[in-house]
């Protein structure tokens, strides 16, 4: 289709206020920009059709979910950072060229109580509730020793689990809620079975159509366990266990990678503070402390046995998102090293404080976005003690910014060519541009509107593709003037093929997955 007219049509709405600090960066900058960006939603739920510019590929079937935080305020109590959101899911749904829409809030226990109080009850990432007496902070020691305390507030993830199920997760494992992928409607709470527990785990788990496989982080005997779950069921069991090698508690770890046979778990010098948990108060980094001096480190796991095939120093570094990571074959066709690959901070934690929201909502032009890279781990399997830290192409080439990177998800865990990722066009102070990274060539190419805001870019193979670039990528984006689109863009060439337009700009999310349509 050339162009759909339709016009979008509200058939679900549910109106959310403002707060006055979103009010102001709604008004704009002085320089024109309207962004939805950091404004919280201003509809519990929307569904309709969607305005089609351009021409989407006939062979686009199927349904993009993306889940990310959309509403920064509960009653007087306006949130601190980026992270702290309640989460919204937007659906758009792709058919022979048409396209509609929809979002809504996920009803998690955290979101409802806010409701209903008129601020929040349960501890979101720099969120900690006040305590009113003695009593009430006795019932907060016990509540977030058992985890109760904590929020399951899911604006993270979301992934579907091989077997029609899809879930929506964050970094607390009481965060795994089931939701209906068309209606968005919310299921109910993922329960997990087996004698595994744990309040933490990895905000991103390896999912394929086979298994669901996590780590879980042991704040009381430092380590990860890596746990492995057959589609269709709810048992955890636990694979393996790696002990941490340096600092009191564990690195935080919010995803990992793994390759065909291997699981790598990160160390890293941003280690969970288990004091700040336990006393309800922020540590350094809300829930994080950084110590250099307890050090860096790379494991890897056979991903059959759980055994610990390697264990190396590296080079200080500041990770978030991993990318993939595969296995280096030796002279005599055995893996002789694993090749890890990250969007790294240049070992520094500084990005944390860059996400919070006053600093998002009031840009100027000034350039703060910190400075990250396309880093490669290289560790060696042959026992020895200590790994490499690379850069694996010119940080100028995307602009000395990185993050919420995608690949062809037929490469998970093998040898791979293209990412797709976030970069920047300076001066900003977050990634504003769609970027597709050649690690072979070692160059980049990008997409950019001048004073839009692109989301993590999604991936999705055209039925039948042998190259790994045949396929479209996909982002919502928040536009200058307020409103909000998604841009998909011919994988290959990386130029705009079409635009889907939303009634209106809405908030920031994070990561997606992709439901192919019913044949």
């Amino acid at each position: 289709s050339k162009m759909v007219g339709s016009p979008a049509r509200s058939v679900k709405a549910a109106t959310t206020t403002s707060t006055p600090v979103e009010e102001e960066a709604a008004a704009g900058d002085g320089g024109g920009t309207k962004l939805s960006a950091w404004t919280s939603v201003r509809q519990e739920r929307w569904e309709g059709e969607l305005a089609v510019e351009g021409d989407l590929p006939l062979w686009l079937n199927g349904t993009y979910l993306r889940n990310g935080p959309g509403l920064w305020d509960a009653g007087d109590v306006a949130f601190h950072h980026l992270f702290d959101g309640y989460a919204t899911l937007v659906r758009v749904s792709f058919s022979h060229g048409h396209a509609t829409g929809a979002h809504r809030q996920i009803e998690s226990d955290a979101y409802m109580a806010a409701k209903k109080h008129g601020r929040p009850v349960l501890r979101e990432f720099s969120q900690c509730p006040e305590p009113g007496n003695l009593l009430d902070r006795v019932r907060d020691a016990v509540g977030l020793l058992s985890g109760a305390a904590l929020t399951d507030n899911p604006n993270s993830t979301v992934l579907p689990l091989g077997d029609g199920r899809v879930m929506c997760l964050t970094e607390t494992t009481k965060s795994s809620i089931l939701i209906d992928p068309h209606t968005l409607d919310t299921v109910g709470k993922f329960e997990f079975t087996g004698k595994v527990g744990a309040m933490i785990q990895s905000a991103h788990p390896i999912v394929t159509e086979f298994e669901f496989l996590t780590l879980l982080p042991d704040l009381v005997r430092p380590g990860h366990l890596l746990v492995r779950m057959e589609a269709g069921s709810n048992e955890r069991k636990v694979v393996g266990r790696v002990d941490c090698r340096g600092g009191p508690t564990p690195g935080w770890m919010h995803s990992f990678a793994v390759t065909e046979k291997y699981v790598v778990v990160p160390e890293m010098q941003l280690r969970y503070s288990s004091t700040s948990l336990l006393k309800s108060e922020l540590a350094q980094f809300y829930a994080f402390h950084w110590l250099p001096a307890s050090g860096s480190y790379m494991h890897v796991m056979c991903r059959s046995t759980g055994k610990t095939v390697a264990s190396v120093e590296v080079p200080p570094f500041m990770a978030i998102h991993f990318i993939n990571a595969y296995e280096e074959v030796g002279e005599e066709g055995q893996a002789a090293e694993v090749i890890v690959d990250c969007c790294e901070h240049y070992g520094d934690p500084a990005i944390i404080e860059t996400l919070v929201l006053q600093g998002l909502r009031s840009f100027r032009g000034t350039d703060t976005l910190p400075d990250a890279r396309v880093g490669r781990f290289r560790i060696p399997l042959d026992g020895s003690p200590s790994g490499e830290l690379q850069t694996a192409l010119d940080p100028e080439e995307h602009g000395r910014g990185i993050d919420m990177c995608n690949i062809n998800r037929a490469r998970l865990g093998k040898k791979y060519r293209y990412a797709y990722a976030c970069g920047a066009r300076r001066p900003c102070n977050f990634p504003n541009t769609l970027t597709k990274i050649d690690l072979v060539l070692r160059k980049a190419m990008s997409w950019h509107e001048e004073g839009a805001l692109p989301s993590e870019p999604f991936f999705v193979a055209r039925p039948g593709a042998t190259d790994e670039d045949d396929g479209v990528v996909m982002s919502i984006v928040s536009a200058k003037d307020g409103g909000g689109f998604m841009v998909v863009l011919d994988a290959a060439t990386f130029k705009e093929i079409a635009r889907v337009r939303f009634p209106y700009g809405l908030p920031y999310g994070f990561h997606g997955c992709w439901i192919p349509a019913k044949n």
